[in-house]
């Protein structure tokens, strides 16, 4: 499964009814209207009644898991399944080779309700990846029992990560970041960690070529709470997705294609056969770092007097606002920042630097336009 033939065949099966980083229930509703009603099933209920989708393909002996949005602000996976979906339903090649070898289990909202209102918790207010061991809210026990049932052979947990993550500590953004968990505090290589690191690092072969320096590895810290730690420590192997930031795409409609083709790729690695022997090219992969603003503001001055010059650190808080998802630039740094970098950068050339009401820049405060030597600067995406 090449790059160019993933890349062809996405266009022709982008689930058009999905956009933007604001996918709740009611949205992946009108898609699920277009499949089979035999792929369909309701695994269970969320906090606040809503139904918790899955949905199977294929046949095959080898049995994959995948589930997204366990933080309902975690969008883009999901959006990526849906295409995925559509590839599975079409005569290509592609799907054939996979439905034959495989049976797949995809829920593509775990956390529905957490979708609906846009945030990371669920209405109880519990980070389901926190949940693994206590299984206090109902989106919790819906994945352990279809888990304990389907009895899978590999895991994908598919997530989201904020604007801020680079490759190791440069200028290269992570748009995309992988991790096979830990499964114990000694963080021991076993045979089905080995096996997910080997998927990982094919999965990373093929991403270079597309996003060269723009793949990052989260580090391995154990906490037996999260899904993926716990998974890993019933001996299956399981891998953490994180669809990232890429140039000027706050909508993540570009990272949704390399997210697209991450899981294809992941499952057609599984197919083709697992060789742990190459599980040493996963730790190639630089561990993510935290240098990113979304904006940087360089060599500005607080006020007429001041000689020093600061750089402003600016970072999108993003709210929902009658249905629709915004993003509000906030100050969240200043000062000297030398070893960050912002996806936009604007050099201030020692101008003070102030708000449209003209006031000084204080941390924390909204700031959607600023003054810059008379000149007013949108800071929106």
């Amino acid at each position: 499964m090449n790059l160019e033939l993933l890349k062809s065949v996405f266009s022709s099966v982008k689930s058009s009814q999905l956009y933007g980083r604001y996918i709740t229930n009611s949205h992946i509703e009108k898609c699920l209207e277009k499949l089979p009603k035999s792929r369909i099933f309701t695994l269970g209920y969320s906090v606040e009644e809503r139904p918790i989708y899955s949905l199977k393909f294929g046949n095959g002996p080898i049995k994959i898991l995948l589930w997204s949005q366990m933080h309902g602000n975690e969008s883009t996976s999901t959006k990526a399944l849906f295409d995925c979906f559509n590839l599975f339903e079409s005569k290509n090649s592609i799907a054939k080779h996979i439905l034959e070898q495989c049976t797949l289990i995809f829920i593509p909202i775990l956390n529905p309700d957490g979708a609906e209102k846009y945030t990371r918790l669920n209405a109880n207010e519990v980070d389901l990846n926190r949940d693994a061991q206590d299984l206090s809210q109902p989106e919790s026990k819906v994945l352990r029992g279809i888990y304990n049932d389907f009895k899978p052979d590999y895991c994908f947990n598919l997530h989201g990560q904020r604007t801020i993550y680079s490759v190791g500590e440069t200028n290269n953004v992570a748009t995309l970041s992988f991790l096979s968990p830990a499964q114990d505090q000694e963080r021991t290589l076993t045979g089905n960690r080995k096996a997910a690191m080997a998927i990982i690092a094919k999965v990373n072969d093929l991403l270079q070529i597309e996003i060269p320096n723009g793949i990052g590895r989260y580090d391995d810290s154990f906490n037996l709470n999260c899904v993926g730690d716990t998974f890993q420590n019933f001996g299956v192997p399981t891998l953490l997705y994180e669809a990232g930031h890429y140039a000027n795409d706050y909508d993540r409609e570009e990272v949704r294609h390399l997210m697209f083709i991450s899981i294809m790729k992941g499952i057609d690695v599984i197919v083709k056969g697992v060789n742990e022997v190459n599980y040493e090219d996963y730790f190639d992969i630089p561990e993510n770092g935290r240098c990113f603003y979304d904006i940087i503001i360089r060599n500005a001055r607080h006020n007429h007097a001041d000689t020093d010059l600061v750089d402003v650190g600016i970072q999108y808080e993003e709210v929902l606002i009658d249905g629709k998802l915004n993003f509000i630039p906030k100050v969240e740094d200043i000062s000297k920042l030398n070893s960050k970098f912002g996806h936009k950068e604007i050099d201030a050339k020692g101008f003070v630097l102030k708000t449209t009401e003209n006031s000084e820049l204080i941390i924390g405060n909204e700031i959607v336009f600023a003054m810059l030597n008379n000149e007013r600067i949108s800071l929106n995406p």
